[in-house]
């Protein structure tokens, strides 16, 4: 009876024995039928189990199992059922390795799904709240007329809030108005600017404060 070292050092890379967590008969029947110890540079695991098997060769006869698992490495009359049992375990192997590629696959697929979502979920609108000041030319500068042509100014992401006039000296008032701007869309630059194409009526403008909301 021939051995098929290939097919052992294999099986003995990733197990202590032929067959299950102890010695058995298994071990004994691929032992007696390797007859030496193989060559530790070429089939290392085979031969570490060698090694570990000749230890119990006194309790041979002592050792429980059945001879069935080794003949799967046996060559001769026991090749039919070896071979039926090698197939067994390449099975086994294969089904781990399905099981891989389809935890794998439902991985991918989470986070596919993961993506998805947060690219469809809607975006935060930054907004601010400003507080914004413009100053007439004097105090005979009709600021009814001042406000009512700020406010004029209608654009997308632009909401124009609360006023008031606020004395600066001299009998001249400031006007001081309250808007809300999405940050995307209102340039605060350019909205003073337009502010101050009124200049029949605006000396100047000024961000007086601003807060994120």
């Amino acid at each position: 009876m021939s051995v098929d070292l290939a097919q052992l050092e294999a099986h003995l890379a990733s197990r202590s024995y032929v067959e299950g967590h102890t010695p058995s008969q298994a071990d004994v029947h691929v032992f007696k039928a390797l007859g030496s110890a193989p060559d530790a540079t070429a089939y290392p695991h085979t031969a570490r189990w060698y090694t570990h098997i000749k230890s119990y060769e006194s309790e041979f006869s002592s050792l429980e199992g059945s001879s069935k698992a080794g003949e799967a490495f046996v060559g001769g009359a026991a090749a039919p059922a070896a071979a039926a049992e090698e197939d067994e375990d390449v099975d086994l192997f294969g089904s781990d390795e399905e099981e891989d590629a389809e935890a794998e696959r439902v991985k991918a697929e989470r986070v596919a799904a993961y993506n998805a979502k947060k690219a469809n979920k809607p975006k935060t609108v930054a907004k601010s709240v400003v507080t914004l000041e413009v100053k007439p030319w004097d105090d005979e500068t009709d600021m009814e007329a001042l406000e009512k042509a700020v406010r004029s100014i209608e654009q997308p992401g632009l909401v124009w809030g609360a006023s008031k006039l606020v004395p600066i000296g001299y009998g001249i008032r400031k006007l001081q108005m309250t808007l809300v701007v999405e940050d995307e869309l209102v340039s605060l630059d350019e909205l003073q600017e337009k502010i101050q194409e009124f200049d029949d009526y605006v000396q100047s403008t000024d961000i007086a404060a601003m807060q994120k909301l």
